[in-house]
């Protein structure tokens, strides 16, 4: 079995190891959701990484919903994203970019009043983090079948953007209640069109964005989030085994170079299962790389490459404070402990200016 040293291939990307960065939301843009130069800094000192995944990228200012998070869909956003990547790559570093429809999770601050859009009108609990504060998410505006080719097309402008400065791939975010999530899982969808119901008819938005922008981009350059397992904000499916078995299988008819998955452990951090694991049918269904996240340390990756359950580790909290983790793992070195007053904010405080092994 490979270790987590060792090189692997997810379609066009030679990752030289598999300990990969997760995706992970800091907040450093601005408010029209341009990154910024601290931004390069933050991800060129994590090129250490056998493949980052970026946070989470805007493809839409409908689908857009979180204050300071980076977007792809203008001409501002996109020149702001080259020197990032180029910063990675010339650290010796491969970088895809995640992309982002919140679907329900939108408020309608961010929208000039708007109703967000979702699979149906279903609010999610809690509440929304916006410019003026939190409030209560509202129910959205299901999406009406006329409008899908025109989401499906700002994936694939966003995927053309992303290729065209220079990341060596895409990720389509599917996971956690955001909007291809609350099509896939029925806690979310009641619909009785060709979108809903059904397992097939629920996977359908999940496949056609998928295929669309394999076809735009390649597909050895396309990958996907989902998270097959769990309440994630709100949304969740009450019989996961099956409809995971056909998206993956989907997947792989598609020939997509590598999916993740986030799916907590029973003793998660950050959520808990809601059934049992949901991987092993997805390992069978899906033939290309599998990537798994969520409460992983060293020891347990690595456990979890010996028994065939995966073929990469991402990492998330780990690379927040310590950006050279592929060092500290090689050196037996545990984590830095972080909390959620180092996971958002301004500037490089907490974000660009923890120390790597060699110099602390």
């Amino acid at each position: 079995m490979p270790t987590l040293f060792d090189p692997i291939k997810l379609g066009a990307i030679e990752a030289p190891n598999r300990i990969f960065m997760a995706p992970l939301t800091r907040a450093r843009s601005t408010r029209n959701h341009v990154p910024t130069p601290v931004m390069a800094d933050y991800y060129r000192q994590r090129a250490s990484a056998g493949l980052i995944i970026s946070e989470a990228t805007g493809i839409s200012r409908q689908g857009m919903g979180w204050p300071n998070a980076p977007g792809l869909w203008t001409d501002e956003q996109i020149a702001a994203w080259k020197p990032i990547v180029k910063a990675v790559h010339d650290a010796g570093g491969r970088i895809v970019s995640q992309l982002w429809h919140m679907g329900r999770m939108v408020h309608p601050n961010f929208l000039d009043g708007e109703l967000p859009v979702a699979a149906s009108a279903i609010a999610a609990p809690d509440k929304a983090h916006t410019y003026e504060g939190r409030f209560d998410f509202v129910a959205p505006r299901p999406l009406e079948i006329d409008e899908i080719p025109g989401i499906i097309a700002d994936y694939v402008q966003a995927a053309k953007n992303a290729i065209a400065i220079g990341f060596d791939g895409v990720q389509i975010h599917g996971a956690n209640g955001y909007l291809i999530d609350s099509f896939l899982r029925d806690s979310a969808n009641t619909r009785t069109d060709d979108y809903g119901g059904s397992i097939e008819n629920r996977i359908r938005l999940m496949r056609e964005v998928t295929q669309a922008v394999a076809d735009a981009v390649g597909k050895e350059r396309t990958g996907i989030r989902l998270s097959p397992n769990g309440n994630s904000q709100g949304t969740d499916d009450s019989n996961p085994h099956p409809l995971f078995e056909a998206a993956a299988a989907a997947l792989s008819d598609i020939g997509i170079a590598f999916l993740e998955l986030r799916e907590p452990g029973p003793d998660g951090t950050f959520g808990k299962p809601s059934s049992a694991p949901v991987h092993p049918v997805i390992r069978k269904a899906f033939k290309g790389p599998l990537i798994l996240n969520s409460d992983f340390t060293a020891d347990s990756a690595q456990a979890a490459l010996d028994r065939g359950d995966a073929d990469a580790i991402a990492f998330g909290r780990p690379f927040i404070t310590s950006p050279d983790w592929p060092a500290r793992i090689s050196r037996g070195l545990p984590m830095i402990p972080s909390g959620p007053a180092q996971w958002y904010g301004e500037g490089a405080a907490g974000y660009s200016d923890w120390p790597t092994v060699d110099a602390a």
